[in-house]
């Protein structure tokens, strides 16, 4: 699959964008605070229907406008599609694919798989259980339509039971209504913890020989999958947790608090790890991510590259960019001389100032 173009209207800082992209490596260099990032994220939006950084529609609309919109055209299976995203400051946002409106947004998903690495994700290891949570899901909804289908149902029944929980004390007739929300949760967050391990196990198999490489053969990565609960032992935990929940107002057993461990050997990485190996093991896990990507669908990934290399020493830098091989990639970046230095190939180069893209 190939992202051959993209526009943008009332978008970020961008006024009116058109871009017509190469099918290999896409730099796009300049100063710090330009709009380097706001393409990648509009590519990452439009094909997920979600901000890498967590931003809400309204915020990635123009300053002072009312709505903006985002199209982008994607080359799969030697078919041309189109994506039409409108985002609406009060509203949800629309999608049409090729002109039709679709009625969910997770119609979307599977169109396109993108792969997003920032030098926030360097930090993942050493970051709160949400990030790392935010990782699965991310990349799981892509792949997964069905894990898609749980977690989105799971998330509204948790809103739900929590805003239960918090009515209760002045409702205690709604107390009778928590059997029928705990046993939904419980039906859809075991389908989530289920898929989960599938794939901390499939990507267990793939950082194994990647962390090994990149550490030179001394060290032996793992991923740890830390659940809050077995998922068939959920409901019955749900309900031996009634009181507790009662009395904190929230849910406190469930998917929405697991969490994953990096370990070598016996070490925890998170916790006794050295900063050099947080990031190898941050790097792996996004090499890996790559490698399980082509495995699942059966083509390349997108991948978008947001000022990475700039984190990355030499050799971290240099196998990151013999691993991206025959990717469409997406690099923001301050300047081209590490590029130039690690004779890596660039297709199409772009110079981003102040909202404005030469090429």
């Amino acid at each position: 699959m190939i992202i051959e173009s993209l526009k943008l209207n009332r978008f970020r800082n961008y006024d009116s964008l058109k871009l017509e992209f190469d099918t290999g490596t896409n730099i796009f260099y300049g100063d710090n605070a330009q709009g380097k990032t706001n393409i990648l994220e509009a590519i990452y939006l439009c094909g997920t229907t979600k901000s890498h950084r967590g931003s809400k529609d309204r915020e990635m609309i123009q300053f002072g406008q009312e709505e903006a919109h985002i199209c982008m055209g994607i080359l799969k299976n030697h078919a041309k599609i189109q994506v039409d995203m409108h985002l609406k400051k009060n509203k949800a946002k629309g999608i049409a694919i090729n002109g039709v409106p679709i009625r969910k947004a997770s119609e979307l998903f599977g169109i396109a798989n993108f792969i997003f690495f920032s030098p926030e994700d360097l930090n993942i290891i050493k970051s709160g259980p949400a990030e790392r949570r935010r990782f699965l899901d991310l990349e799981l909804c892509q792949l997964n339509k069905i894990y898609l289908y749980h977690l989105t149902n799971y998330n509204k029944i948790i809103v739900q039971r929590n805003k239960l929980l918090k009515e209760a004390a002045f409702h205690p007739e709604y107390f009778d209504m928590l059997e029928v929300y705990d046993s939904q949760m419980a039906l859809h967050g075991s389908k989530v913890i289920e898929e989960r391990e599938k794939f901390i196990l499939h990507l267990n198999e793939v950082i194994r020989r990647v962390h090994a490489k990149l550490s030179g053969g001394r060290e032996e990565l793992r991923l740890d999958y830390d659940r809050n609960v077995q998922a068939e032992h959920f409901f019955e935990q749900l309900q031996r947790n009634r009181d507790r929940d009662v009395h904190f107002k929230m849910s406190t057993v469930g998917p929405h608090k697991d969490d994953i461990r990096f370990c070598i050997g016996d070490l925890d990485v998170r916790k006794f790890g050295s900063q050099g190996q947080q990031r190898t093991a941050a790097l792996s896990l996004k090499l890996a991510e790559i490698e399980l990507v082509k495995q699942e669908i059966r083509d390349t990934p997108i991948l978008l590259l947001d000022d990475v290399l700039s984190e990355l020493d030499s050799k971290r830098q240099h196998y990151l960019l013999d691993s991206i091989g025959a990717i469409q990639t997406f690099i923001t970046c301050t300047g081209i001389d590490d590029f130039i230095e690690n004779q890596f190939e660039i297709n199409h180069v772009f110079h981003v100032a102040d909202g404005v893209v030469y090429e």
